[in-house]
């Protein structure tokens, strides 16, 4: 993705199900889960390089000591970091007590991090806040055991003011309007009415406060507990939650937006954001990762029990495609096939836009990202050849001379690596006004592979605002002096903000709409704009339920033929001699690419929850009163 948007979290929970010393004996190591961790983490850090934080807790200690260790990080390489933290304090305790060396014992009592239950996260920061307070995963502690909560996340709540307002009619004083905390503080409420339940039980027994720990401890309901408190939340979301004690947890929401998978054996039990991380990490098959069921969360009892259950009934499954477009590794063997069948899909659209003319055109891509859906655009590139070959040796068949038929079998699908990254450079800026002459510098172009006859087709993840492609790109490529320059982006085009973890807020930072607006103007239809504004205007004291999505009336006029050109010429930097054509995917097609991910609300405007309707007729409201704020 050429252009700089915010992307995904990740997280990572590691559960030990053996004492540490099995895993000294077998892997030679008490810190076997500390070492996994970072492999966890470091194999999603395409997922957040904003911020990381870990944190671990020790099974089965005396009172008074040490059970919860926690480090964070927002500094430049921040899962180096905070690992770099854990290192030297493991190596400082080592270097000064030398008896811990060979005693998992000593190890497990006096080293931090060392113990059976870890939570990684990695992040994005989503709302431009970097500060080492915003970074997962958070801590809700208390001297009892069982109310200490660690949380991490890869979400994004819809109606916070919402969730804010029903801690503070529980009585709480949360510091801040956060959805992170706001969800923390819900689960937290309900995990310690949970608590006083149990231990009035046990106090009517007959048992003392003492007594009655382990048996809070065995009895905790956690899905009871997470569907109390996950009542009236709206959003996306893959959260993973750590107890005191040692139960632990990871929720998916209802419509599966966020992603979520797990691995369980005799030894561990692993949960991740992606599936190649846990392959990897663990060297298991494909088939052995499960992934985590919508509205379902897998309860992790400190016991070792393991079990799936649902907690809030599941909706039509609308899992987010860009996951499997750009967020996601594509070393998954799903993504990486659905990736390629995206380039595939493009090609006739590409064909059209140059004329069939394949001798004259070089294919590439841009950024290293679409590299996979490149390969399955060359792919059908090639059939098409192979195919227009195949047809005119048959049509020619009686005639064909030796050397003829040897001229045209040498005909190949030009390839060429146009753009090439300087790893030494990095756009580390991230405002559009700084940042473009740093990415046409980011990377080099290759000279003499282009020629004034040829085309110069690039593909692309997709193309969200356009100013890198407007003020970088586009000026790079016109110095090969191709003919015509080729954007192909192998998303549809983004219409709508997202309100799930992706930072698109504002509908006027969108290209799309930009073009669209432009359309409106230019053909006198721009009452539809002030139409559109009064209907989402008249929503605005609606609940989430009954709020219509009339944003979409924006675009109805137009043919998403129509909008590309738009864009084209948007873009279009009028100082380049070539001319633009820029080519979007269907969203059709992304279907079929993409058949388990069908989530599509940036594209089509179909939101899975209530609360995604209100934000956009926000975010739009924002646009036509000219401020300049979030939607959410």
């Amino acid at each position: 993705m050429s252009d700089a948007i915010k992307h995904e979290c990740g997280i990572a929970l590691l559960r030990l199900k053996k004492p540490l010393a099995f895993y000294k004996e077998k892997y030679g190591s008490a810190f076997y889960g500390i070492q996994k961790m970072y492999l966890l983490m470091e194999k999603q850090h395409n997922r957040g390089q904003d911020g990381a934080g870990f944190a671990s807790i020790k099974f089965d200690v005396d009172p008074g000591e040490r059970y919860i260790s926690r480090v964070r990080s927002n500094k430049a390489q921040p899962i180096q970091d905070i690992f770099a933290q854990i290192n030297d304090r493991i190596n400082e305790a080592l270097e000064h007590h030398p008896e811990y060396n060979d005693n998992v014992a000593l190890q497990k009592e006096n080293i931090p991090y060392v113990g059976e239950l870890f939570l990684g996260h990695v992040r994005y920061g989503t709302f431009g806040k970097n500060s080492i307070e915003s970074v997962h995963p958070f801590l809700r502690q208390n001297n009892w055991m069982h109310r200490n909560l660690i949380v991490a996340g890869n979400f994004n709540m819809t109606n916070v003011t919402e969730l804010f307002n029903s801690l503070v009619e529980l009585g709480q004083h949360p510091k801040e309007m956060a959805d992170t905390v706001t969800v923390m503080e819900k689960i937290g409420h309900f995990l310690d009415d949970e608590v006083t339940d149990l231990y009035q039980e046990c106090k009517n027994n007959g048992l003392s406060k003492q007594e009655a720990s382990p048996v809070i401890a065995e009895k905790l309901d956690i899905a009871k507990i997470l569907k109390r408190a996950s009542k009236g939340w709206d959003g996306g979301y893959a959260m993973a939650g750590l107890l005191g004690h040692g139960d632990s947890f990871v929720f998916r929401d209802p419509a599966g937006i966020r992603p979520a998978y797990f691995y369980e054996d005799e030894e561990i039990v692993v949960v991740a954001s992606e599936r190649p991380v846990i392959q990897t990490v663990f060297n298991v098959a494909f088939e052995k990762v499960q992934e985590l069921q919508p509205g379902h969360a897998l309860i992790i009892k400190k016991n070792g029990l393991v079990s799936q259950q649902e907690i809030i009934v599941p909706t039509e499954k609308k899992a987010c495609s860009f996951e499997r477009i750009y967020f996601s590794r594509g070393s998954d063997a799903e993504i990486y096939q659905e990736r390629k069948q995206l380039g595939k899909l493009i090609l006739p659209a590409v064909l059209e836009a140059i004329d069939n003319d394949t001798d004259n055109t070089v294919f590439s891509y841009i950024p290293n990202t679409a590299e996979t859906s490149f390969y399955g655009m060359i792919e059908s590139a090639n059939d098409f050849l192979n195919h227009r070959k195949n047809q005119y040796i048959l049509d020619h068949r009686k005639t064909l001379t030796r050397e003829k038929l040897e001229e045209i079998l040498s005909v190949k699908i030009r390839t060429e690596k146009i753009a090439i990254k300087d790893a030494k450079l990095r756009t580390f800026i991230t405002e559009d006004s700084s940042r473009d002459d740093l990415v046409a510098h980011v990377y080099d172009v290759t000279y003499g592979v282009i020629k004034p006859t040829d085309n110069l087709v690039i593909i692309d993840d997709s193309i969200v605002r356009g100013t890198t492609l407007k003020n970088s790109i586009l000026k790079m490529m016109d110095r090969l002096n191709p003919k015509k320059i080729v954007v192909v982006s192998s998303a549809p085009q983004i219409r709508y903000p997202d309100c799930y973890g992706i930072d698109m807020a504002k509908l006027e930072g969108l290209i799309a709409f930009r073009a669209a607006i432009a359309l409106l103007k230019e053909r006198n239809l721009y009452h539809i704009v002030d139409e559109v504004y009064k209907k989402c205007k008249a929503q605005e004291k609606l609940k989430d339920r009954e709020v219509v999505n009339y944003v979409n009336e924006i675009y109805a006029p137009f043919a998403d033929t129509e909008i590309s050109d738009k864009i084209a010429e948007l873009l279009h930097p009028g100082d380049i001699n070539a001319e633009v054509k820029i080519i979007f995917q269907t969203v059709d097609n992304l279907h079929v690419a993409c058949p388990k991910n069908l989530g599509d609300w940036y594209f089509t405007g179909h939101y899975p929850t209530p609360g995604g309707n209100r934000v956009v007729n926000r975010a739009f409201m924002n646009f036509y009163e000219g401020k300049d704020a979030r939607a959410y």
